[in-house]
Parts: C-alpha cells; structure tokens; sequence
C-alpha cells in the first residue's frame, strides 16, 4: 500500500474512501442567465400616456435685473472697502459681509432665470 517513500497511492486511503481528487469542476459552479419567455415578459400598454407639462414660462424682469444688481452691489460695496473710501465705518468688517451677502443674492436670483 505505502511505497517506499511513505505516501500511499491514488485510490488507497486509509479512511475507507477510493479515489481522490476534486469532487466539482474547477472554477466554482457555472452561472446560468435565465431568459424570460413571453408568457413571463409584460405586455406593453395600449394606454395613452401625455408627456410630462413643461412649465416654459417667460422669466419675470426682475429676476435678471436682481442677480445683475446684487453682483454689482456686492462687488461695489468690497471694492470701497479695501480702498477705505466713501462707506461709514469701512475698517469694520461688516461691510464685507454686507458685500458677500449681495452677491449670494445675486446667486439666488441667478437660479431662478429660464
């Protein structure tokens, strides 16, 4: 049963079981894709379906007129802050906030233009 380097032969177990080697293919189980028949597929609708309304309506003047002027505002008011010039108090550093809230207005309004 051993040979003579002590490992026994293909097929001779000493647990009782013939044979050896792998019991599935290599490479695990093979994934089949199912493909659905037409008694399983669903029926297209005969239905009429309307597209979605489009809301396409003209963009009041205002809006433009508000994301323009908040730009030009905010830019104004930082511009004369750093030159120290024409705002009351201008080293506070609440003109720079007034500023950067214009144009985050300016932003706001800009989302709304069609």
């Amino acid at each position: 049963m051993a040979s003579k380097n002590g490992s026994s032969r293909k097929g001779d177990r000493t647990d009782g079981r013939t044979g050896g080697g792998r019991v599935t293919p290599k490479g695990g189980p093979v994934k089949t894709h199912k493909v659905t028949t037409s008694v399983h597929a669903a029926e297209a609708s005969t239905r009429y379906t309307p597209p979605a309304p489009r809301h396409d309506t003209i963009t009041p003047r205002w809006v433009p007129v508000a994301m323009i002027g908040g730009f030009a505002v905010g830019f104004l008011v930082i511009f004369f802050h750093y030159l120290d010039m024409v705002l009351p108090g201008a080293l506070s550093n609440w003109w720079l906030l007034v500023g950067l809230g214009c144009i985050l207005g300016g932003i706001i309004s800009a989302t709304q233009y069609r």
